[in-house]
C-alpha cells in the first residue's frame, strides 16, 4: 500500500494482532505507513512475545498493554495506560473474535450455552467494553472500527455461532454510533471477504469458500489483507468524517451477488 500522511499526528490502539498474516497486522502496518502512532494489546503472556516481535519491526516505538477483554479490570487498565502514554487517542481498531471449535463444527442448533455466551462476549460485547473505555480518551472525537463478515446476515456453512455473534457486533456498531455520535466519535465495521488467516482456517471447508468467492465475485478474485487495511486507514482518517454506523464491504463485491 502506498505510504501517505493520512494519519499523521493521530494516535490509536489496535486490539487483536495475532500473527503476521492477520488482518489486524495488515491494518497496523497500513496505519503506521500513514503516519499514525500506535499502541497494541496482547491477550496473555503466551501471546506477548509474538506481538512484541511483530511490533518491533515498525519504525516507531509502540507501547504494548495486556488486555483480556473478558476482564473489566484489564480493559480499565488499558485505558489508564493509553492515557499515560498518549494523553488522548484518535482511533481504536477492534479485531477480536473467538468461538470454541466444537461450536463451529456442530450444527448451529447444537451450540452449547457456554459456547454461545463465550462467542458473544469475546466477539461482540468486547466492542462495547472497549468503546466505553476509549470514549473519554477521544477528547476531540475519533474513530472506532471493528471487523465483521457476511456470515452475520447470511447462513454460511460452518460459520454457525460466529455468524450470530457477528450479527450482534454489527447491531452494536449502530447503537454505539448513535450513542457516541454527539461526542464526535464515529463507529463503523469493515466486512472483509474471506482471507486465508490462521483464524479463518479454523472454519471447516474454508478453501471451498475461497474458491466460490473468487469465481462469483464481480472482481473475480479474493480480497487481500492490504485492501482491508486501506479501508481501515480511510475510516481512521478525516476523509471519513461523515461516516458512522456503517458496515463497509471490502470483499471484491461478493456481497452484491445473487444467483
Amino acid at each position: 500500500m502506498t505510504k501517505t500522511n493520512l494519519l499523521q499526528g493521530k494516535k490509536g490502539v489496535v486490539l487483536g494482532v495475532a500473527n503476521k498474516r492477520s488482518i489486524a497486522w495488515a491494518i497496523s502496518k497500513g496505519m503506521s505507513d500513514a503516519g499514525a502512532e500506535l499502541a497494541f494489546t496482547y491477550q496473555n503472556e503466551k501471546l506477548k512475545g509474538r506481538v512484541e516481535d511483530l511490533v518491533s519491526t515498525l519504525p516507531a516505538e509502540c507501547p504494548l498493554f495486556p488486555c483480556d477483554v473478558t476482564d473489566d479490570e484489564q480493559v480499565a487498565a488499558l485505558g489508564e495506560g493509553l492515557s499515560r502514554n498518549f494523553g488522548s487517542i484518535d482511533f481504536l481498531v477492534h479485531c477480536l473474535a473467538f468461538a470454541n471449535r466444537e461450536d463451529l463444527e456442530c450444527g448451529f442448533s447444537q451450540t452449547s450455552r457456554e459456547g454461545y455466551l463465550l462467542a458473544q462476549e469475546v466477539s461482540s460485547y468486547s466492542l462495547t467494553a472497549v468503546s466505553r473505555m476509549a470514549a473519554p480518551l477521544m477528547k476531540d472525537g475519533g474513530s472506532i472500527q471493528t471487523l465483521t463478515y457476511l456470515g452475520s446476515e447470511r447462513a454460511v456453512k460452518n460459520y454457525n455461532v460466529m455468524g450470530v455473534a457477528k450479527a450482534a457486533l454489527e447491531s452494536s456498531v449502530r447503537y454505539l454510533a448513535a450513542d457516541l455520535g454527539e461526542k464526535g466519535i464515529r463507529v463503523n465495521a469493515i466486512s472483509a471477504g474471506p482471507i486465508n488467516t490462521l483464524a479463518a482456517r479454523g472454519i471447516s471447508g474454508f478453501t471451498d469458500i475461497l474458491g466460490q468467492v473468487a469465481e462469483r465475485a464481480p472482481l473475480k478474485r479474493n480480497v487481500e489483507t492490504e485492501e482491508v487495511a486501506g479501508a481501515a486507514v480511510f475510516l481512521a482518517s478525516d476523509l471519513s468524517s461523515g461516516i458512522t454506523g456503517e458496515v463497509i464491504y471490502v470483499d471484491c463485491g461478493y456481497n452484491i451477488v445473487g444467483l
